[in-house]
């Protein structure tokens, strides 16, 4: 038998793999992907020039359930800036390295790059 639609996770697999070939297009360094700690999860962490930035992908197929940048709401964004001091800390980043919180949307085929969606929220 032929399954003929993917399940969650390989559609959001695919999508990350296409962010990524997008972002290396556009000059980011890709560093990790699906960096865990904890309870989170970081989908992409790269270098854009001197930033450190830590990417979010969502996608939404259609607009039944809101844009996919609207996805990213509060509690999502305090916890990847909870795994993204564990990365800091972990890799030894230093406290002069700009970070950015960005953010790439994708709803049905049009991809976007908000660029510093969001500011760092503390614990």
């Amino acid at each position: 038998m032929i399954r003929k639609t993917m399940n969650t996770r390989e559609k959001g697999a695919q999508k990350e793999q296409q962010v990524c070939a997008y972002l290396l297009s556009e000059g980011v360094e890709i560093l990790e992907r699906n960096f865990r700690a904890g309870q989170g999860e970081i989908d992409v962490i790269g270098r854009d020039g001197s930033y450190l930035v830590f990417f979010e992908v969502k996608y939404r197929a259609g607009a039944g359930r809101g844009s996919a940048a609207e996805a990213v709401g509060s509690a999502k964004q305090r916890k990847i800036c909870q795994v993204a001091d564990y990365y800091r800390l972990r890799h030894q980043c230093s406290e002069d390295t700009p970070i950015r919180f960005d953010v790439v949307a994708i709803d049905g085929e049009r991809l976007r790059w908000i660029k510093n969606a969001y500011d760092y929220v503390g614990r």
